[in-house]
């Protein structure tokens, strides 16, 4: 099984309009499908990716245009500092889970298997899911399904759930499961459980906070008239990247000078959200929710 079939492979790659001697960055190498594209187009140029994940590592690409970066791309800054780099030519990020972690049981990330409850992208990190299903209060645990699984019922979810763990501490995913079980709504089992587990995945990996991380320093990082581009699979992360590119920030109204002009650090390339196409989609089930934002640094 591959590690992982990227999305909107070359709809991606042709938004960043790679120059042969320009420098690119992957913020999320995993199976390496994006950054094997982007390195095609690359002679004199320089590819830099990221990966917190060592599962990432037998996928590395041997060639000297090639670094890569063991860390989360909330440190985009300070690698690209410390590996000689002040600016570059356009950053790719493609957000979420790759089909590896989903089909690897031994990561907790999927509902399909029973195994220890997990969901570190970072192997080496403190906090698990097991950890935020025993040792987090109620209200905080509430907040984390309403906010990041839009969950109604989050109250009752994580009521329920510090009753059961009283009782026994909750480790493996099937021992949560069979607590959700009475919330689990008829004919729709599946996306009742997605949502859960996103908001523990989300919550574990604090994706939303290190999305906002990188992302501003992407306005210091890219040169302008360089590209932004970015795949986003749920809401909460297509909203954060919409935001940012058509205000500059993630919450408000862009900020206005004296004269009310507005300033804004990138500009939007694709007016309308990149899709992928049905054939992708029958082929790639990880492709359905898949949308791709392209902007250029002002």
């Amino acid at each position: 099984m591959a590690y992982h079939t990227p999305v909107l492979l070359n709809e991606s790659v042709e938004g960043l309009q790679i120059r042969p001697d320009g420098i690119y960055v992957d913020v999320t190498f995993g199976g390496g499908g994006h950054s094997s594209e982007i390195i095609k187009h690359i002679k004199t140029g320089k590819l830099v990716a990221f990966d917190q994940d060592d599962d990432a590592l037998p996928n590395l690409i041997d060639d000297k245009r090639f670094v890569f970066v063991n860390h989360n791309f909330r440190f985009l800054k300070n690698f690209l500092k410390y590996h000689g780099i002040e600016k570059v030519d356009g950053l790719l990020a493609d957000l979420g889970v790759s089909s590896h972690h989903f089909d690897d049981p031994e990561r907790g990330f999927s509902f399909r298997f029973d195994g220890e409850l997990d969901m570190r992208m970072n192997q080496s990190a403190k906090t698990s899911a097991k950890d935020v299903i025993n040792k987090y209060e109620e209200a905080k645990l509430s907040k984390v399904f309403w906010e990041y699984g839009e969950l109604k019922n989050s109250r009752k979810l994580a009521r329920i759930i510090v009753e059961n763990r009283k009782q026994k501490e909750i480790t493996t995913i099937k021992e949560f499961t069979d607590i959700l079980m009475p919330f689990l709504p008829k004919h729709a089992e599946h996306k009742f459980l997605a949502k859960v587990f996103q908001a523990l995945r989300i919550e574990v990996n604090r994706e939303m906070e290190f999305l906002k991380e990188m992302l501003l320093q992407t306005i210091d990082v890219i040169k302008p008239g360089g590209r932004l581009v970015v795949i986003t699979y749920h809401s909460l992360e297509d909203r954060i990247v919409k935001n940012f590119i058509r205000d500059g920030k993630f919450e408000g109204e862009a900020e206005k000078d004296f004269f009310g002009n507005i300033s804004v650090p990138f500009k939007a390339v694709n007016r309308k959200i990149i899709v992928p196409g049905d054939a992708e989609i029958e082929e790639n089930n990880r492709a359905r929710s898949a949308k791709l934002r392209i902007a250029e640094r002002i």
